[in-house]
């Protein structure tokens, strides 16, 4: 649980809806708290999204060396998300 608040569905903007869409597809038919958080400030929401969409489109890597490597960055700092 989140200490911050994020935006719900009914507060959501149009685009932020259309996100929140895709990230129901993407992650199990729910939007992670920590996207909800970043809707309150839609420059840091559309950024973090376009960093993402660019790290999985890179071609440097396989996918599945790059959830890998999130996964251990993730508990390398403590992240439980």
């Amino acid at each position: 649980m989140a200490r911050i608040d994020g935006v719900s569905d009914a507060e959501a903007g149009l685009l932020t809806r259309v996100v929140y869409r895709g990230a129901k597809a993407r992650a199990a038919g729910r939007v992670p708290d920590p996207l909800r958080i970043m809707a309150k400030s839609p420059s840091v929401m559309w950024a973090a999204g376009f960093y993402e969409l660019a790290s999985a489109r890179g071609a440097s890597a396989p996918a599945h060396l790059k959830a890998l490597a999130g996964i251990k960055a993730a508990s390398m700092i403590g992240c439980v998300f």
